[in-house]
C-alpha cells in the first residue's frame, strides 16, 4: 500500500473538520424527516478531486461520523459509509483531472458533473438505504425516499459548490510553462 503524504494527511484532517462544520451547522432541513440539504458534499467532491480517493473516503467517513456523534442520538453507520463511498468514488472518477496544474478544462467539468450524479445516486439511492434496511431494519419505503431526496439535493449543491471550488482552485494555480525567465 502506498503511504499517504503529510500534505494528504493534513488535507484529510482539514477536510473532515470543514465537512463536520458545514454538515452540522449549515445543514438546511428538508421536508422529509431526518434528511437535510447539505453543502458539505461540494467540499468533499473538490477535496477528493485534488487529493484522491483515499482522502475523499476518509474525509467523508470521519466528517460524517462526527456530525452524527455530535447530535447525541448515535452514529448511523449506513449514512457514514455512504458519505465515505461518495468521497472515494469522486476521488476515483476525477483522478485524471489536472487541478494541481491549474487546469479545469471542459472535459474535466463534464467528468466532475457525471461523477457527481453517478456517485450521489449510488451512495444515497443504493448504499445508504440498503444498509439502513440491513443494519437497522428500517422500512424500505422510508429509507429509499430519504435516499432519493438526499441524492437529488446533494447533486445540486455539489455541482454548485464543487464546480466553483474546482474552477477557483485551478484558476489560482500557475500553469506549467507560464513563467518566463527574464
Amino acid at each position: 500500500m502506498r503511504k499517504l503524504s503529510v500534505k494528504t494527511i493534513v488535507a484529510i484532517a482539514i477536510g473532515a473538520a470543514l465537512f463536520f462544520v458545514l454538515g452540522r451547522y449549515v445543514a438546511i432541513p428538508s421536508p422529509v424527516p431526518n434528511t437535510t440539504i447539505c453543502i458539505q458534499y461540494g467540499l468533499l467532491a473538490f477535496m477528493a478531486a485534488v487529493y484522491g480517493p483515499v482522502a475523499g473516503l476518509l474525509i467523508g467517513f470521519i466528517g460524517h461520523f462526527f456530525i452524527d456523534f455530535s447530535w447525541g442520538w448515535g452514529v448511523w453507520y449506513s449514512w457514514v459509509i455512504a458519505s465515505a463511498f461518495f468521497g472515494g468514488a469522486m476521488g476515483l472518477l476525477t483522478r485524471k483531472t489536472a487541478l494541481d496544474e491549474g487546469v479545469f478544462a471542459k472535459k474535466d467539468m463534464v467528468t466532475f458533473v457525471v461523477g457527481t450524479v453517478v456517485a450521489h445516486l449510488l451512495a444515497w439511492a443504493v448504499v445508504a438505504p440498503v444498509l439502513d434496511i440491513l443494519i437497522y431494519a428500517e422500512p424500505a419505503n422510508k429509507v429509499f425516499l430519504q435516499g432519493l431526496v438526499s441524492a437529488a439535493s446533494n447533486i445540486v449543491t455539489t455541482l454548485i459548490l464543487g464546480l466553483i471550488l474546482c474552477y477557483a482552485y485551478a484558476a489560482a494555480k500557475p500553469k506549467a510553462g507560464s513563467l518566463n525567465k527574464e
